[in-house]
């Protein structure tokens, strides 16, 4: 990750401040580290998607059980005990959906793989129900949306209990140049469960601390650049970044339509995949989507295969590598296991254009988050708390002892002077950030090495967070994959001081699944995920 990038993947920072009243909304975490593990906690269930639907089938398991057990780690992990404070907001309604669930399947009608499989999904995506959509800030604390968002009506059509929605970077993590990941006005400051002082990561830094925490079998993140890949390798968990336009973003706070897209975020490949295929699909009120229709997802038995990794071309991108030698070493064992699994290591495999594009995508950004943004305070109708970035910027600063007590909004700033998306430079800068990421770099190393996917490590060790001082980032790369608008996946690679170490799977677009098949193949044979041990700080116990 360059250090230009650095500034558009930032989030926000630990707040001891009290949340904005809201029903259902949990207290922050205290910001000073000073929580302790309990001598029990629920235990974890290792089980995948496909695991707990064998169990409902077989009548060992209910869709209101484990709907229940997982209120309970939220209730024991998240509100207290260890206080990770990765979800914003509990359904006061999602008893009664499993409920429903566990109806349908006793008279026979299961919508599919997801029936009674409890979720939590970002709190920038558009619920219609008790559940607000604030993107984590105080001026949309009370904001009810008028309708689902385009991929929670496929989950709801799928049979999934909407449990919760997880914390965020504010705005999603586009608002200053110096936050602190993790942190939102409305939600406080989320938590690195493996090490409780570690920072989460990235703006889906909630669902990535609650997926690790295994608050709930699935998740899902939003990405613009690192948003998803960097807390699932911080986090130590599969995440994937799907080929803008694979799920839709209606209904979605935005920040970039040519970046902007949610996915995955599981403790297993296998789910992840399940999840990806369920809510793939052409959204009307999103024409991007439209390409999707000649892209459907293939039969996941031939995706979820342990021999995947056999005859795949590899290659080893060293530019994206050589930040940390105790990374490296795990990136060498990774590479090992990868040869050991048949797959054709192309090394070095060097992507071009690192770091060099970042000024071109940063205008990409402001230009479309003004117009991303305004147009969805439009959608609000005429009770939107604000409707343009001037109003936002205003009623920031009118609650600046809330919202700003520890860094600004320089981005929102930056993006308010911008002009229409209809002028010459926005359109040099998409052009020019594009054809370095997606032409010249991912395809063309692709071309010529004629691989079929590269890989790199997906971030370095999670650092303390630090509320004075901002984001600490200590290695990673998420922008070829995201300016491209191309597929990433990431799976656990090892620890390095306890802390999750993720490797990075890229490719072109619409190699999606052909992606999650080599990381399937690649996790069955390492097996490096862990549960979180929720220490207070590297070495304590």
């Amino acid at each position: 990750m360059s250090t230009d990038r650095r500034t558009f993947v930032r989030t926000a920072a630990v707040s001891t401040l009290a949340l904005a009243a809201a029903p259902h909304v949990l207290s922050a975490a205290p910001g000073d580290g000073s929580a302790h593990q309990p001598p029990r906690l629920p235990p974890e269930d290792p089980r995948t998607v496909a695991e707990l639907r064998a169990a409902m089938r077989a009548g060992a398991l209910t869709s209101r059980a484990l709907t229940q057990r997982c209120l309970e780690r939220i209730a024991a992990i998240d509100a207290g005990g260890p206080r990770v404070n990765s979800i914003i907001e509990r359904n006061p309604d999602a008893l009664r959906i499993a409920e429903e669930r566990d109806r349908e399947a006793q008279a026979g009608r299961v919508r599919g793989p997801l029936h009674g499989i409890p979720i939590v999904i970002k709190d920038n995506i558009d619920t219609f129900d008790e559940m607000r959509t604030s993107a984590g800030s105080l001026v949309l604390a009370n904001s009810r949306a008028a309708r689902d968002a385009f991929l929670v009506e496929r989950l709801r059509e799928a049979g999934a209990v909407l449990l919760a929605k997880t914390n965020l970077s504010e705005w999603a993590n586009f608002r200053s140049t110096r936050s602190t990941s993790g942190w939102s006005s409305r939600g406080g400051q989320t938590r690195n469960p493996h090490i409780l002082d570690r920072n989460p990561c990235g703006s889906s830094s909630g669902t990535g601390a609650a997926i690790a925490a295994a608050l709930a079998p699935l998740g899902i993140g939003t990405e613009t650049d690192g948003s998803i890949m960097c807390p699932s390798g911080i986090c130590g968990i599969v995440g994937v970044k799907p080929t803008v336009g694979r799920w839709s973003r209606s209904g979605i706070i935005p920040i970039s339509a040519s970046q902007d897209t949610a996915g995955p975020m599981t403790r297993h490949v296998a789910d992840a995949a399940v999840l990806l295929a369920a809510l793939s699909g052409v959204d009307p009120r999103d024409g991007i989507t439209a390409a999707s229709a000649s892209h459907t997802p293939p039969a996941l038995d031939t995706v979820l295969r342990t021999d995947g990794l056999r005859g795949a071309r590899i290659g080893v991108a060293r530019n994206l590598a050589g930040f940390e030698p105790r990374v490296d070493a795990l990136y060498e064992d990774a590479l090992r296991a990868l040869r050991e699994a048949g797959a054709v290591l192309v090394d070095p495999a060097n992507v071009a254009n690192a770091g060099k594009f970042g000024d071109a995508e940063g205008d990409v950004l402001y230009y479309e988050f003004k117009a991303g943004l305004e147009t969805y305070f439009g959608s609000l109708g005429p009770g939107a708390p604000v409707r343009t970035l001037d109003e936002l910027i205003a009623a920031n600063e009118r609650d600046r002892s809330r919202v700003m007590p520890w860094f600004g909004q320089e981005h929102v700033e930056r993006a308010a002077k911008k002009g229409p998306l209809t002028e010459a430079a926005y359109r040099a800068a998409r052009d020019s950030s594009f054809r370095m990421a997606a032409i010249e770099g991912i395809d063309a190393t692709l071309a010529v090495h004629k691989l079929d996917a590269i890989v790199f490590p997906t971030n370095g060790p999670a650092w303390v967070t630090d509320l004075v001082n901002g984001d600490r980032y200590t290695g990673g790369d998420s922008s070829f994959a995201a300016v491209a608008g191309y597929p990433s996946v990431t799976v656990p690679m090892g620890f390095v001081q306890q802390l999750p170490i993720g490797l990075s799977f890229v490719g072109t677009a619409w190699t999606d699944f052909a992606l999650l098949k080599l990381a399937y193949a690649f996790e069955q044979a390492t097996r490096h995920r862990r549960a979180p041990g929720y220490l207070p700080s590297v070495g304590g116990a």
